[in-house]
């Protein structure tokens, strides 16, 4: 242990020196790349892992999901570099987000996109490992993250374009296991719009009250009053869905019973947007972490 700790003192030492001013912004870039909150990466991560299990009908193969696992969680990242380079002037009005690197300043848009560059490339070098249509997809993918930010100006529905950005690894998951995308899949693709379009909605409603005041669009202000309503009807058809997609790859017992668990968490949910405050809304937004890992569970089991 005293070895590797005088290791690691030397690369940090060296680091240090060469690189002065990349050095003294590191906490910052973890900040912006939200690296100490990987909620994010746990919900693209879960439907992505869950659909290449399904694709290779059980383990996969090692180099798949070591690519798709790092390739998500640097995607994602990726992701909050262009929303915080989209979102530098807004952040700061926001209660939430005023303590963002770029809204204090201890970063430039300059920054977070070389970072979003650099994030995306190691990302890109990932999937060449794969094959050409897989590679066709991911650039779909990475216009799709540098899109989305940018929608909330011009839509009510920046959550759809996030639902699919969040859903397209399913297709490339696929891709890269069979070479092809079944009609099959489509059906976990769109169930997985569903649910994000449902849970994003949910952390749309934390900041709906500074939304409307600076003039930025969501599900959440579109809703209105119909938000609960909304969200619900979409977690149903999310579970509906599902259950869909079971039954066309043949999935078994224990997928069912996740899928009754996630139900549980869905209604919970609903119990802790009752009243739209931001602070249960947002447990209810990070509670569909458990969504996503319990189905990944029912699936894994089911090849067991």
């Amino acid at each position: 242990m005293e070895f590797v700790t005088i290791i690691r003192g030397r690369i940090v030492s060296q680091f240090r020196s060469r690189f002065p001013e990349l050095y003294i912004k590191l906490p910052a870039f973890a900040e912006l790349t939200r690296a100490n909150k990987p909620i994010g990466i746990y919900l693209l991560l879960w439907p992505t892992i869950s659909a290449l299990w399904i694709a290779e009908e059980g383990f996969p193969r090692f180099s798949l999901l070591f690519i798709f696992v790092i390739g998500t969680a640097l995607m994602r990242s990726a992701g909050c570099c262009v929303n915080d380079f989209a979102d530098h002037k807004i952040d700061g009005k926001v209660t939430r987000t005023q303590r963002r690197p770029l809204a204090v300043g201890s970063l430039t848009r300059k920054d977070a996109f070389l970072c979003f560059a650099v994030l995306s490339l190691i990302s890109f070098a990932l999937v060449l490992m794969t094959n050409e249509r897989t590679i066709t997809l991911s650039f779909a993918a990475v216009a799709l993250v540098a899109v989305y930010p940018f929608m909330k100006r011009f839509t009510h529905l920046p959550q759809l374009v996030l639902g699919i950005a969040f859903s397209w690894g399913i297709l490339m998951a696929f891709s890269a296991a069979t070479g092809d995308v079944p009609q099959s899949a489509y059906l976990l693709f769109v169930a997985n719009c569903l649910w994000t379009v449902a849970y994003d909605t949910q952390y749309a409603m934390v900041d709906r009250e500074f939304d409307i005041e600076i003039g930025v669009k969501s599900t959440a202000i579109l809703f209105g009053d119909a938000d609960k309503i909304i969200i619900g009807s979409l977690q149903v058809m999310f579970i509906l869905a599902m259950i869909l997609a079971g039954r066309q790859f043949e999935l078994g017992t224990f997928y069912y019973l996740s899928l009754v668990i996630a139900s549980g968490f869905l209604a919970y949910q609903q119990y802790l947007i009752k009243d739209r405050l931001p602070g249960p809304c947002f447990d209810s937004f990070l509670n569909n972490n458990w969504v996503g890992a319990v189905i990944f569970i029912g699936v894994l089991l089911s090849f067991i």
